[in-house]
């Protein structure tokens, strides 16, 4: 209903396929163009009583985040079985303030587009929390492919990307702490608008 009526602009949930001892094993997930569109499907959830599932109910933990997309595509439709790959990186304390523009903008949404392009990432988002849980300065690289080569192809198209214009990574590096960058794969399904 909020996806037909413009609340979300999608809907969907995940499955953790590689797990860690005190990582999510599942996730519900809807986005909006709005902080309001948000909050009111959490609202409707709430009052319809229907925030419970068997998964969540055996979980011994639970938590929320709240992400801004800025650079971000997606083909309208639906996706099954897709496999969503997930990079996480950390912004140095002395990195300049612009440094999450400029490495979006000139290093991950070029190699993104083209492997949307080819249909390898059917959407693709950079996410920085909108409200702060963790400290600020994170941010999260997600690509949704249709099949699991769709990760062979996005590791394939970055080395491509870095031998073409070998100053990629030695730029990337100098704004980023090594120590930060985590990876995650999921399997989902979603719903976009």
């Amino acid at each position: 209903k909020a996806l037909a009526d413009g609340t979300l602009i999608g809907y969907g949930n995940d499955e953790t396929v590689v797990h860690s001892a005190d990582g999510e094993t599942h996730d519900a997930w809807w986005a909006s163009s709005s902080m309001s569109g948000l909050l009111k499907v959490l609202d409707q959830l709430f009052a319809s009583g229907n925030v419970s599932s068997p998964a969540l109910d055996s979980a011994t933990k639970h938590w929320d985040t709240i992400y801004v997309s800025r650079y971000y595509n997606w083909h309208p439709g639906s996706y099954k079985g897709a496999i969503l790959y997930e990079s996480s990186y950390e912004l140095r304390p002395d990195a300049p303030v612009d440094a999450f523009d400029t490495l979006s903008r000139n290093i991950i949404v070029p190699v993104l587009e083209k492997l949307f392009a080819d249909g390898t990432v059917t959407e693709y988002e950079i996410d920085e929390q909108a409200i702060h849980s963790q400290a600020p300065g994170s941010f999260s690289i997600i690509s949704v492919c249709p099949s699991p080569d769709g990760v062979d192809k996005i590791n394939a198209a970055i080395a491509e990307a870095m031998k073409a214009q070998p100053l990629i990574n030695p730029a990337f590096a100098s704004v980023t702490n090594p120590s930060g960058h985590r990876d995650a794969l999921y399997r989902g399904e979603g719903t976009f608008k």
